[in-house]
């Protein structure tokens, strides 16, 4: 539990988000870096807008009601209902984490993945397609809700490719630093790919912020918060 909430307050610090993460402060839904439609045709409008508007907002909401009642708790010396807080903390601090990295992670002009990050990207995975290939076949195969991520290992220098069920931040549960992630719930694709998974975790590529990737790798092997 105390990891998780570690883990909200550096993760959102390294996706370069003018949050808070102070208890005594409240957190806050951040912008878009774009329009609602300018992912388009790779994610509609529609579901841009009920995705952040909506779900994030959601995560952010549930979040800070909880964090009150986990300092209440804390200053009670209430050690029932700290523990009781615990999956609240993690659904919705991660759905937060998460979705702060995913909007960013995404841009309506593509940029191309290059330099070192690239270079270990094709030592981990034989080519930046294998690993778009691997990442991918690792999102259809999440059960259910979840996330996919290419992620770093800082301890031994590597990429790894990953997933989390529900809203689990992948730092604070994997210990892997969440460099690009492609959500799978059903309400970041289901209005328009329907049931067809695949076709949403194939065209997701064609709108990757690989510049935001590439400092989010550099940031985790420097040890830099933003």
């Amino acid at each position: 539990m105390f990891a998780v909430k570690r883990c909200i307050s550096s993760v959102l610090r390294s996706s370069r988000t003018p949050i808070s993460t102070c208890l005594n402060k409240k957190h806050t839904l951040p912008e878009l870096p774009y329009a609602y439609d300018a992912l388009e045709p790779i994610i509609c409008k529609e579901i841009m807008e009920l995705h952040h508007k909506k779900h994030h907002q959601t995560y952010v909401n549930n979040l800070n009601a909880l964090e009150e009642k986990f300092a209440e708790a804390v200053k009670k010396n209430d050690v029932s209902t700290i523990i009781a807080l615990e999956p609240g903390l993690r659904f919705n601090g991660g759905g937060h984490i998460n979705h702060s990295i995913f909007w960013k992670n995404l841009s309506p002009n593509a940029s191309k993945l290059q330099g070192e990050l690239c270079d270990l990207v094709v030592q981990s995975f034989g080519s930046v397609a294998d690993m778009q290939k691997k990442l991918a076949t690792a999102a259809n195969g999440v059960q259910g809700s979840g996330w996919a991520w290419l992620g770093y290992n800082k301890a031994t220098g590597c990429l790894e490719i990953a997933t989390t069920p529900n809203q689990d931040p992948l730092l604070a549960t994997k210990g892997l630093h969440p460099l690009f992630g492609i959500d799978v719930w059903e309400h970041a694709y289901y209005l328009q790919y329907l049931n067809v998974r695949a076709d949403y975790t194939k065209a997701i590529f064609d709108i990757v912020n690989w510049d935001d990737v590439n400092e989010r790798y550099l940031d985790a092997k420097c040890d830099i918060s933003r």
